[in-house]
């Protein structure tokens, strides 16, 4: 059989035929390449769940330091007497005051941070009486004996009583326990994010009645 013989215009034709062949191998080879790179890129450097770390956890605790979840107005009487080489003085004071109570995040505080589970679980102190502000006080009687006046120092000893008195009655009235509640409440809401969940726990605590 003769040997095929092309005319010059079949041979070019032919061989853009060929270098198209080629480029479209080679485009089809690179986008096969790209699509194999994006896929390891994409399971590498794509965007994985936020994690939350130790450091930021304990940076907002000491934001917020003393959290002070529960504020109680109370009203109490209040009964002073003294009595010195047969003299008595008594008091009898209405007093009104606002005790605060709360939890000390700068102290006794663990955080733990489970990242495969997403949870935080932090440990507190127990809420504690952070703070007694007399606002009223009103004396409906007050007598001294001729022997045994009324001194700075009996002053003195009225304060402290009347705000032992206001701190007994708050905690009575369960205020430190309302605390533990609502710093729990209050941590959850500024610890939670990203998808993690807040746990608080607390050590074991036995609160003696008081009054």
């Amino acid at each position: 059989m003769p040997p095929l013989s092309l005319t010059a215009p079949q041979r070019r034709t032919l061989g853009w035929g060929l270098v198209a062949i080629v480029l479209l191998t080679a485009v089809a080879l690179g986008v096969a390449a790209v699509r194999r790179v994006g896929g390891v890129v994409g399971r590498v450097g794509g965007p994985a769940p936020a994690t939350v770390q130790h450091q930021t956890v304990v940076e907002r605790l000491r934001e917020v330091a003393k959290l002070v979840a529960t504020e109680m107005t109370l009203r109490d009487v209040v009964i002073y007497e003294q009595t010195r080489f047969g003299s008595t003085k008594r008091a009898l004071l209405v007093v009104t005051g606002r005790v605060a109570a709360g939890v000390d995040l700068e102290r006794g505080v663990d955080v733990r941070i489970d990242s495969a589970a997403r949870r935080v679980t932090v440990t507190l102190p127990p809420a504690e009486v952070l703070s007694v502000e007399v606002l009223d006080v009103t004396t409906y009687d007050e007598r001294a004996g001729l022997l045994n006046p009324f001194r700075p120092t009996d002053r003195d000893a009225i304060q402290r009583r009347t705000r032992a008195q206001l701190e007994a009655a708050a905690r009575r009235s369960g205020i430190l326990e309302h605390a533990d509640r609502s710093a729990a409440r209050a941590l959850e809401t500024l610890l939670a994010r990203d998808g993690y969940t807040v746990e608080i726990r607390r050590p074991v605590v036995e609160r003696r009645p008081t009054g």
